[in-house]
C-alpha cells in the first residue's frame, strides 16, 4: 500500500507488526524446516500432508499420469517416497498448460485505486473469487465507506509486445456485499459491472477457492501476481518456498512489495492457497523495524526502505471457514454461494436468491436509469416474494390463451433443481430467451405463456432413497472419491463406463502405460483421471460433472426412477395442439423418452436440446428408443451446444441415425458454459424457438 489516510496506514503497520510477532513465535519450527531443507529433504512436511497433496495433484490434473508411471516405477518406492516424488515432479515438470493457466489466473487480478483530493492513487491489489466478488486485505479496504472511494482496474498490465494494455475500470459496490475481518486481514466486496455489461467474472474469469486440504506442503513453490507499489501487474514466479504453516497463516519467501497487499498466492496448479497480506520486517533487539542499511526505520522512509525478511499470507481455508459462520441475509448468502461448491459456502443454501447484477455508480454521478432490455435472470426467495410459507414445488401450466390456445411452449429442466421454485425457474428461463429475442429483434414472451413441468423434487427424493452411502461432505471427500461412491451405487454398473466415454470423447489419450497400468497403493483411483480431464477441458468443476453423470446414470439405469420422472412430467403437459419442446441437460434425455409417450393429439413441431449428453453411447443406447434415432413425430430438431460444456461432450450429433437436425454451436460466457439462460440468450437459438410460434 503506497497511499492512504493515516488510520488505514496504522492498520497496515499493525498487520506487519503482528506478522513479525508470528514470525518470531514460529522461529523454532522455521529453523527445523530450514534444517531439513538444508539436509536435502525437499518437502519437510508430515507423511499425511504429503499423501493428501500428492492425491490432489493427481486428482486435479497437475501432472501427466504417464510421467508418474514412468518415474515411480523406475525403481521400487514405498508409499511415502512415491508421494514425495509426485510432488517433486509437479515442481520439475510443467506442462505447456502452466503458462495459459497462469495467464487466465492473472486476468482475475486487478489494481485497487483510491480517489482522494481529486487524485487517483494506486492503493493495493484484489482478485475475483466469484462472478461478482473481489477479495483483498482488510487494511486495503477497512470498511464500506472507504471502499466507496475506490475502484478496480483490470488489465493494468503490458501486453505480450510490452505495450500498455487497455485498462477496464469497474466500481466497487460495498452496498451489495461487503465483509471484512481485521484478524484475518481480508475484505470481500462486490464489484459492479459496467453499464449494461456482464458481471466482471464473466469477462475476466474468477478463482475457484477451495476449503479442502492438500493445496500446499512445506518446501513447495508458490506464485504471486499483483501490483507492487501500484505499478502495472507483475508476477513473482516460483523462486520462493513455503517455510511455516500456522493455523490461519503461512510464511514464505518471495520477492513482493507493499503494493502486493491483497494479491493471490497460487500453487503450481494455479489454485489460490493464501491471501498475501504483509511482509515480515526485520527487527532489532529493541523491537524496532530495520532499514536495508541496518538503521532503524522511521516514518517517512517509505515501505520500500524496510528490510523484509519473509512474507505472510492468510490461508484461504481459514477465510472460507470465517465466511461460512457469518450471519447474512439470503441475498448476500446467495452471493457467497456463487463462489462455487468447493468453498463449502453453498451448503447452507437452499432457496436463497441470487441478487440481480448491481448497477455501476461513480461518486458524484447519478446512477443511470434501468435499461429497457430484458434483465438478467433473477431468482426470488420466499421472503422476497412476500410469502411466509414454502410454496409448492409442482409443475406450472401456461395460460389457456397462450399462442391462440393451439400452440404450447414447454420448458423441460435438468437435474439439481430440487431446492428451486418452478415459477422462479420459469421466469429465469424466459428472461434468458427474451434476451436472445431482443438481440434478434423479435417480440418477447410472457413467462405465464410457458408450460413448466417440474420433476426436480421427485428425482432428488428417489436419488436419496437409492443412496446407500452416508451423505458426502465436501470437507470429507474429493470429487473423484465421490465418483467412486457413485460408481459403486450405479444401478447397472454403468457409471464408470459413462465417465470414461465422456473423457475419451473429450480427447483423453487412450494409448500408453497410463491407460493400462495403475499407480498402485491407492494413489490414484480409477476415476480420477477421466474426471480431472473433463474438468480441465471444460468450464465445469469436477463435482458438477460427477454428480450430473450420477443422476443421468440413475435415470437411465433404474426403471422405477425413469417411470416416476416421466409420470411427474406428464402431470403438467398439454394434451393436444402443437408442441414446442425446449429441453436442457438431463431434461434432453427425459425429453427424448417423453416423445415416445405423447398423446396422439399433441403434435411436436419443434424439439430443442441444449447442453445435451445424447451424443454419448452410454446415454443414447439406454433411451426407450434405443440408440441414435430421429425423435418420433418431430418436424424440426435444433441441438444447441457449447464446446466448453462438459455435459455436451459428444456434440455435434454426427451419427446419421439421428436424422435431419440443425446443429447450433454457441460460445457461452466464461463459467456459464452449461447455463440454460446462456443457451437461450443466443439470438439464433431464440429465433428458432420464436419462429415455431405463430402468435
Amino acid at each position: 500500500m503506497s497511499v492512504t489516510d493515516r488510520p488505514y496506514q496504522e492498520l497496515h503497520e499493525q498487520a506487519a507488526d503482528e506478522a513479525a510477532r508470528r514470525y518470531e513465535d514460529s522461529a523454532a519450527e522455521r529453523e527445523r524446516v530450514e534444517g531439513r531443507l538444508a539436509a536435502g529433504v525437499r518437502f519437510p512436511d508430515s507423511p499425511d500432508a504429503l499423501a493428501v497433496r500428492a492425491d490432489r495433484i493427481l486428482d486435479r490434473g497437475g501432472l501427466s499420469p504417464s510421467a508418474v508411471v514412468a518415474d515411480i516405477h523406475r525403481e521400487a518406492m514405498d508409499l511415502p517416497d512415491a508421494n514425495e516424488r509426485i510432488i517433486d515432479l509437479s515442481n520439475e515438470l510443467q506442462a505447456w498448460s502452466f503458462l495459459p493457466r497462469g495467464v487466465r489466473a492473472g486476468a482475475t487480478v486487478a489494481r485497487i485505486t483510491l480517489r482522494r483530493d481529486g487524485r487517483e492513487l494506486p492503493h493495493g491489489t484484489g482478485f475475483l473469487v466469484s462472478p461478482r466478488l473481489m477479495m483483498t486485505n482488510h487494511h486495503v479496504l477497512p470498511d464500506e465507506n472507504f471502499a466507496r472511494r475506490c475502484f478496480a482496474e483490470f488489465n493494468a498490465q503490458v501486453t505480450a509486445d510490452n505495450q500498455p494494455d487497455t485498462v477496464v475500470r469497474m466500481e466497487l459496490d460495498p452496498g451489495t456485499f461487503f465483509a471484512a475481518d481485521r484478524r484475518l486481514d481480508f475484505a470481500l466486496v462486490a464489484v459492479a459491472p459496467t453499464l449494461d455489461g456482464p458481471p466482471p467474472g464473466e469477462i475476466f474469469g474468477w478463482n475457484r477457492l477451495s476449503v479442502q486440504i492438500g493445496k500446499l506442503v512445506l518446501g513447495e513453490k508458490v506464485n504471486i501476481i499483483g501490483h507492487p507499489s501500484g505499478r502495472l501487474k507483475e508476477i513473482a514466479l516460483r523462486d520462493n518456498a513455503v517455510l511455516v504453516r500456522l493455523d490461519d497463516f503461512v510464511h514464505y519467501t518471495t520477492d513482493t512489495e507493499p503494493g502486493n497487499s491483497g494479491s493471490p498466492v497460487f500453487n503450481d496448479q494455479w489454485e489460490v492457497v493464501a491471501l498475501h497480506h504483509s511482509g515480515v520486517p526485520k527487527k532489532d533487539d529493541q523491537g524496532r523495524v530495520l532499514r536495508k542499511d541496518g538503521r532503524p526505520w522511521q516514518q517517512g522512509d517509505g515501505d520500500d526502505a524496510i528490510d523484509w525478511v519473509a512474507n505472510e499470507g492468510v490461508r484461504i481455508s481459514s477465510i472460507l471457514k470465517h465466511l461460512a459462520g457469518l450471519d447474512l441475509d439470503p441475498g448476500r448468502r446467495a452471493l457467497l454461494a456463487e463462489m462455487g461448491p468447493d468453498t463449502g459456502l453453498d451448503q447452507a443454501m437452499t432457496t436463497a436468491p441470487a441478487l440481480p447484477a448491481p448497477t455501476a455508480t461513480v461518486p458524484g454521478v447519478a446512477a443511470p436509469s434501468a435499461p429497457s432490455a430484458p434483465s438478467a435472470p433473477v431468482t426470488v426467495s420466499p421472503a422476497e416474494s412476500g410469502t411466509t410459507a414454502r410454496r409448492p414445488q409442482v409443475g406450472l401450466r401456461a395460460r389457456a390463451t397462450a399462442f391462440g390456445g393451439r400452440q404450447h411452449l414447454v420448458f423441460l429442466h435438468g437435474r439439481d433443481q430440487q431446492d428451486n421454485f418452478p415459477d422462479v425457474l420459469r421466469r429465469s428461463w424466459t428472461a434468458g430467451l427474451n434476451q436472445g429475442l431482443t438481440l434478434a429483434s423479435l417480440p418477447t414472451l410472457d413467462p405465464e405463456d410457458v408450460w413448466f413441468p417440474f420433476y426436480g423434487t421427485r428425482l432428488h427424493a428417489l436419488s436419496s432413497r437409492e443412496s446407500t452411502a452416508e451423505p458426502i461432505g465436501l470437507d470429507q471427500l474429493s470429487a473423484a472419491a465421490a465418483a467412486e461412491v457413485f460408481a459403486a451405487q450405479s444401478p447397472t454398473g454403468s457409471y464408470e463406463q459413462l465417465l470414461h466415454e465422456a473423457a475419451v470423447r473429450a480427447g483423453m489419450p487412450q494409448n500408453g502405460p497410463a491407460t493400462t497400468e495403475g499407480f498402485g497403493s491407492g494413489l490414484v483411483g480409477v476415476l480420477h483421471r477421466p474426471l480431472s480431464w473433463l474438468a480441465a477441458k471444460s468450464d465445469l468443476d469436477e463435482w458438477t460433472i460427477a454428480t450430473f453423470l450420477r443422476d443421468v446414470d440413475l435415470y437411465l439405469g433404474d426403471s422405477a426412477v425413469r417411470q416416476a420422472v416421466l409420470d411427474s412430467v406428464m402431470e403438467t403437459m398439454p394434451s393436444s395442439g402443437e408442441l414446442v419442446l425446449v429441453t436442457h441437460s438431463l431434461g434432453t434425455v427425459v425429453g427424448m423418452d417423453l416423445l415416445t409417450r405423447l398423446p396422439g393429439g399433441l403434435d411436436p413441431v419443434l424439439l430443442v436440446t441444449a447442453g445435451s449428453p445424447l451424443g454419448l453411447d452410454g446415454v443414447n443406447e439406454r433411451l426407450l428408443a434405443r440408440g441414435p434415432h430421429q425423435p418420433p413425430r418431430v418436424r424440426d430438431w435444433v441441438n444447441v451446444w457449447c464446446p466448453t460444456d462438459a455435459v455436451a461432450i459428444g456434440c455435434p450429433l454426427e451419427d446419421e441415425r439421428w436424422g435431419k437436425l440443425t446443429q447450433l454451436a454457441v460460445s457461452n460466457g466464461r463459467d456459464r458454459a452449461h447455463k440454460m439462460e446462456e443457451y437461450l440468450g443466443h439470438p439464433k437459438a431464440a429465433q428458432e424457438i420464436r419462429g415455431a410460434l405463430r402468435a
